[in-house]
């Protein structure tokens, strides 16, 4: 009997275990998921910042120097440039995350 009382005991403490990782699972799941989206959005305005800049290096030419004389209508500086702006309503439209 008294390993069946230790067998007993030794489940008690595995399930009050799993019981505790149960529960704090899900905090950890969204807290991951949110973090994951934050990073999402952070790299799409990086990628439309380099975007902007490789526009800006396209548009100069190599033998005309730093002060624009070269007579072209296009950007000079990263503030003659516009960079596009997405709206939360048009990330949701593009995107639908599925519902956990």
């Amino acid at each position: 009997m008294e390993v069946f009382g230790g067998f007993m005991v030794m489940m008690s403490i595995i399930s009050l275990f799993l019981a505790v990782v149960w529960l704090v699972m899900p905090f950890v799941v969204f807290a991951i998921k949110g973090k994951q989206d934050r990073t999402l959005e952070v790299l799409e305005t990086i990628e439309v910042r380099l975007a902007s800049l490789e526009a800006i290096l396209k548009l100069r030419e190599p033998g005309r120097d730093q002060t624009g004389s070269g007579g072209s209508s296009g950007p000079r500086s990263l503030e003659d440039v516009e960079v596009p702006s997405v709206s939360a309503t048009e990330k949701n439209d593009r995107e639908t995350s599925p519902a956990v």
